[in-house]
Formats: structure tokens, C-alpha cells, sequence
């Protein structure tokens, strides 16, 4: 792609995550929305109308199929990640799919080998890795701000119970807190240390076999742990990393933060404050990655995806969550 070239996207799928990334993606000057996607042409219609987007699509392929359309946001349940990302990256599309990125490992890696054969962009919109605080924290720890990370503690809880009939409590949906909420503390471990060596977790189950409130313990080579909680019944949405030379704290949603406290031992807080968090910055970044000819985002890579979906594998083989 030229640099000046706007990058074209299309949206498959036309619920609220799609509508937030349309609203967001208005801050990236070099990409628009072409195109729009769904199983249902009213629906696909009604959502063009609404957003003013040009091309409307009434199946997967057809927007697949767009030659105007340079990639593609996934933005189903993640219960179709797979199917749909199979139809766009057999028809040629580049693809950034909403996270968790499918259900389950088996999924993730026949997207990720399809996507290797024929040479196409994939990313997970793990749009909480690509947000300037998190690359700012990032290189502050590189620089051993903190000294070595010891350990790490994160929680993603929602306040509302959810009735029986809402799609977080669907097995056959990918219902339960793990896919939808702990996928942010899993990534966000893995960050920061990487895979894990060992895995412990339990879980409080809805009636329907899906988890409502799901405790991790993960453990590292290097002797690190992470201790991570998602659930639904209890708003919280921060972690704090824990150093030999001091301490990060997010006291308020690491997942979207545009700051954070660092503490150095010895030393008086200091508050790093970075721009304003948005799904723009994953968009941006799969933009630049396509301009580059990159097949993967270095902030997201593939071999990340693979090795969180593979943490939450064996998470689910523990709580006994089946979809």
C-alpha cells in the first residue's frame, strides 16, 4: 500500500464493539470505514444508515469478496471469530479479530496457519497493548524502573448479575467471565512475563455451565506469579506489577488506562500520564503494519495470541467450563 493511501476497512458484524471501533476509528486520518457486513442485509443496512457508510453486504463473503476493502475488523461474539475469520482469509483479507480471539487454542491456530500460508496481516484487537500507556510502561520497566518483576495482579470484574438469557451466561455463545473479561488480565500478564509455567485456577459457575467469577494463579520460570480475577457481580479493573526496586499501580481500568502511579523505592509517587485511551490505536497500528508489509503487529504478535489462548485452555480444562 502507498503511504498515501487511505487504509479501507470493512466491519463485519454490527454490534456495539463495531459501532465503538467506527466512532474511534474517526481519530486515525489515513483510515475510513467502506464497508459494512452482517448475515442480515436490513441489519447491515440499518447500521450503514446510522454510521453513513457506502457499501453495505448482506453475508461474510460478500464483504469478503469487496475489492474496496483493504481489511477487515472481526467483530462478532467471539463464538464466531473462527467461521468468519476463515471466510475473510480465504478470500485474501487481512484481518484484525476482536478478542478473545476465538474459543478456543485448536481455533486460534488454524486462523493463524491460514493466515501464514497465504501470506496475510492477522492481529488480535487487543487494543489494551497498543494503548501509548502500556508502551509507556513497557519501556519504563525495560529500563528497570522497578528492578526485576516478582509479581503481578490484575482483576476485570463487571457490578451486574446477568440473566440466564444473556449471552455471557451461553455456553454455546462462549458465555462466562473468562473469554469476555479475564482475557485482559491473561494479556496482561503475559506482557509483562511472558508464558507461564504452571497454571492453577477455580471457578464459581452460573447454573448454565459458564463461569461467573473465575480465580488465576499463574506460575513462571524466573519464580514470578501472577495472581488475576475476572467475574461479574463486583466493578474492578485494576493491577498493580510489584518489582525488587518498587511498584506500578493502574487503581482504575489497566485495560483503557491513560495512566498509571510508579513507585520507586526510596522515592515520592510519580503519576505518568500518556494520551487518552481508544480503540484507534489498534487500527492505527494494523494500518501501519499493512503499509509496512507486515504479515503481524509486533505489539500483538501472533505467537502472544496463541500462548494466552493456550493459558486459558487450561484455565477452562480446571473450572470445567465446556462450550
Amino acid at each position: 500500500m502507498s503511504a498515501a493511501d487511505p487504509v479501507r476497512w470493512g466491519v463485519l458484524a454490527t454490534g456495539g464493539i463495531a459501532a465503538k471501533f467506527i466512532q474511534d476509528l474517526s481519530r486515525v486520518p489515513e483510515a475510513q470505514v467502506v464497508a459494512v457486513g452482517s448475515r442480515s442485509l436490513d441489519t447491515a443496512e440499518a447500521f450503514a444508515q446510522t454510521h453513513g457508510i457506502a457499501r453495505v453486504h448482506g453475508s461474510w463473503s460478500a464483504l469478503a469478496a469487496d475489492p474496496e476493502v483493504d481489511i477487515i475488523y472481526v467483530a462478532t461474539p467471539h463464538s464466531h471469530h473462527h467461521a468468519a475469520g476463515r471466510v475473510c482469509l480465504a478470500a485474501g483479507k487481512p484481518l484484525l479479530v476482536e478478542k478473545a480471539f476465538t474459543l478456543d487454542l485448536a481455533q486460534a491456530q488454524d486462523l493463524v496457519t491460514m493466515a501464514r500460508e497465504r501470506e496475510l496481516f492477522l492481529m488480535e484487537a487487543m487494543w489494551t497493548r497498543t494503548l501509548p500507556a502500556m508502551l509507556r510502561l513497557q519501556q519504563l520497566l525495560a529500563d528497570g524502573a522497578i528492578g526485576r518483576v516478582t509479581s503481578v495482579q490484575a482483576a476485570f470484574g463487571l457490578g451486574p448479575e446477568f440473566e440466564p438469557a444473556h449471552r455471557l451466561r451461553n455456553p454455546a455463545l462462549g458465555g462466562g467471565a473468562l473469554l469476555d473479561l479475564g482475557v485482559y488480565p491473561v494479556h496482561f500478564s503475559h506482557m509483562l512475563l511472558g508464558s507461564p509455567t504452571h497454571v492453577q485456577a477455580w471457578a464459581q459457575l452460573h447454573p448454565e455451565g459458564t463461569d461467573a467469577r473465575t480465580g488465576i494463579l499463574l506460575g513462571y520460570a524466573d519464580g514470578a506469579l501472577a495472581t488475576l480475577y475476572c467475574g461479574v457481580g463486583g466493578e474492578i479493573r485494576s493491577a498493580t506489577i510489584v518489582g525488587t526496586l518498587g511498584r506500578v499501580e493502574f487503581p482504575h481500568g489497566f485495560h483503557n488506562a491513560s495512566s498509571f502511579l510508579l513507585h520507586r523505592n526510596g522515592s515520592d509517587p510519580e503519576l505518568i500520564e500518556a494520551d487518552v485511551a481508544g480503540l484507534h490505536y489498534q487500527a492505527a497500528e494494523a494500518g501501519r503494519c499493512l503499509r509496512a508489509g507486515l504479515t503481524q503487529s509486533p505489539l500483538v504478535p501472533l505467537e502472544s495470541t496463541l500462548d494466552v489462548m493456550r493459558t486459558l485452555d487450561a484455565i477452562r480444562a480446571q473450572i470445567g467450563v465446556v462450550y
